[in-house]
């Protein structure tokens, strides 16, 4: 395999590095075009168009909307035919995640000014949740916990999950985590067709008030040609992984944790900053001798070459300045005292600390969300949580004398903007 060496002291790293990050996460023109073609039939025709293209595009044969909906005893079916070990971890893994998710609940709030004015936030949650899961061979369990688990703590009403089915192709797993988080519908459905029928609605499946839940470039597309219609949670890119290491963690490790994104995809990213010269020539060493028992060989080799790297930076503090330049999805610290080194992080959408916390962990059971900014938008973004399920209302309540008082500084300010239908009402509160 060839990996991208780079080092920062060098005249072209900051080129070199913007070319090994620069990733085009907006469609071509066919994508385009074609994601906006099922939009617009779905909004137009319904389940016609649903059942069409769920035909077409999924081998999955339906003759009425109703079939493309699952009972809730199928997967509660699901969950009982899978072995216990499968149970149990996903079980294990609800619990933490949900135990995490209730730490973040916001929680509504005011105060009473001195005048008897009364401002504050109420805090609702969103009504109904559409759960995007990828389904067939490409199945993520996990994804329905980190996607569901959230949106249930914040209190939404109902949660409709769409899963793609090719050719008939069902993960039980995915089934049976959608009974652990309680989904209310799940629908045999998924690309652009899945995120229409949750925006616009159809004759059998309800129009939701946001999408979240991650899929491909005609799931991304249409997420974000839908959006104002609907919210969504965000367009993830590629998933990408940084390791900082000063050179003491098992070289294997740090490989294998490398891999463990580098495997999603050929355009996943994979990084590793070092100031130790020798430990990047160890880490390349085991990269070369372990992709070997991997089954994703290929993927890992075609990611790595193309898009990974092993840079060597001058310390750690500069491994800092180029993490924070990167704002990676994932940001592993290997390193003593990975806790005080991370209060240097300011742009990572997750952060793992000290040599024994595989980034792997946070994908599954650690408890935070997985679902993370991607491709540099953590310089603006955050995790998925229950916050992204939860909105807020201003609460303001004058008294007589807070409106007279208030309605003198509104009057002159709207005055001022030649505003004076605005004027004359504060002013009809003025005493």
């Amino acid at each position: 395999m060839k990996i991208n060496r780079l080092d920062s002291r060098d005249s072209k790293f900051q080129a070199d590095l913007d070319k090994i990050l620069a990733w085009e996460s907006v469609s071509d023109d066919a994508v385009f075009n074609t994601v906006n073609e099922i939009l617009l039939a779905v909004k137009n025709d319904g389940d016609l168009a649903l059942l069409d293209y769920s035909r077409r595009l999924d081998g999955h044969e339906a003759n009425t909307g109703a079939d493309l909906e699952l009972p809730s005893s199928r997967l509660q079916q699901a969950y009982e035919e899978i072995s216990v070990a499968q149970q149990s971890a996903l079980e294990q893994a609800a619990e933490r995640i949900r135990g995490y998710a209730e730490h973040q609940k916001l929680e509504s709030w005011e105060y009473v000014e001195a005048d008897g004015t009364l401002l504050g936030q109420q805090i609702n949650s969103l009504d109904r949740v559409g759960l995007y899961v990828p389904g067939g061979k490409a199945a993520y369990p996990s994804s329905v916990l980190m996607n569901a688990i959230p949106a249930a703590v914040a209190g939404v009403r109902e949660l409709i999950m769409v899963v793609p089915t090719p050719q008939g192709v069902i993960n039980e797993m995915v089934l049976a985590a959608a009974h652990i988080c309680g989904v209310d519908r799940v629908f045999t459905i998924g690309g652009a067709q899945a995120v229409a029928a949750l925006a616009y609605g159809t004759e059998t499946v309800p129009a939701v008030d946001k999408i979240v839940g991650p899929g491909n470039i005609y799931v991304a597309t249409a997420k974000r040609m839908v959006f104002g219609t609907v919210g969504i949670d965000m367009i993830a890119g590629p998933s990408e992984i940084l390791v900082i290491c000063d050179g003491k963690t098992d070289p294997d490790w740090i490989a294998m944790d490398l891999f463990s994104q580098a495997e999603h995809d050929e355009d996943a990213q994979a990084i590793l900053l070092s100031p130790d010269a020798d430990f990047l020539d160890r880490v390349a060493q085991s990269i070369e001798r372990l992709i070997e028992e991997m089954p994703r060989k290929q993927i890992i080799d075609e990611s790595m070459s193309a898009r990974g790297a092993l840079i060597r930076v001058a310390d750690l503090d500069d491994a800092v300045e180029v993490a924070n330049y990167i704002a990676p999805e994932h940001l592993e610290l290997s390193v003593e005292n990975a806790q005080q080194l991370a209060k240097s992080i300011r742009h990572a959408g997750a952060i793992f600390l000290g040599r024994y916390t595989a980034e792997a962990l946070g994908d599954y059971c650690a408890g935070p969300n997985h679902v993370l900014p991607t491709s540099r938008t953590a310089r603006f973004s955050s995790p998925l949580g229950v916050y992204d399920f939860q909105k807020r209302s201003s609460l303001i309540g004058c008294s007589a004398d807070g409106a007279s008082e208030l309605g003198k500084i509104a009057s002159t300010l709207a005055r001022g903007e030649g505003l004076v239908a605005h004027a004359r009402s504060a002013e009809n509160r003025i005493k």
